[in-house]
């Protein structure tokens, strides 16, 4: 084994996984604001700036929580000596992960490409994406914070 629980790699390990959640829901709270204050201001620069969000959803969002969830992986086998891999509440964060992967590739980049592109049909898009996406991070929060089943 590569570390156990509290060693200094596995709590690297841990930071960057707890790290790169953090970066990859960052949009999820900051770009509804940003899209209602713009929408409020009458600004027409709206799709630029949308434009801008979608470039960065894959670079930096994106990758953030494909990186978060393999890390993940390296937490669990770091730690497998309390906690087993197949044990529910890891099966079930491996499921959720799968499913914030699936929202944010069918639903948010699309419908921000949208509303850059100027789609009013793709707000809606986005706005369910969002919505769907902020609710699979709060289970996945419950998940790991609670480990059900354990």
């Amino acid at each position: 084994m590569f570390a156990a629980i509290g060693d200094t790699p596995y709590n690297i390990m841990l930071l960057l996984h707890v790290l790169t959640g953090f970066v990859a829901f960052a949009p999820a709270i900051a770009h509804p604001v940003l899209s209602t204050s713009i929408r409020n201001a009458g600004g027409t620069e709206r799709p630029a700036v949308f434009g801008y969000i979608a470039e960065n959803t894959m670079r930096i969002y994106g990758s953030s929580l494909i990186i978060s969830g393999l890390l993940g992986f390296g937490v669990a086998g770091m730690s497998d000596e309390v906690y087993k891999v197949r044990q529910g509440w890891l099966v079930a964060a491996v499921i959720v992960w799968i499913a914030m992967n699936g929202v944010l590739h069918a639903l948010v980049r699309p419908g921000e490409k949208g509303v850059a592109a100027g789609d009013a049909s793709a707000e809606r898009k986005l706005q369910v994406g969002g919505n769907v996406l902020t609710l699979l991070f709060v289970v996945q929060l419950v998940i790991m914070i609670w480990k059900p089943g354990i």
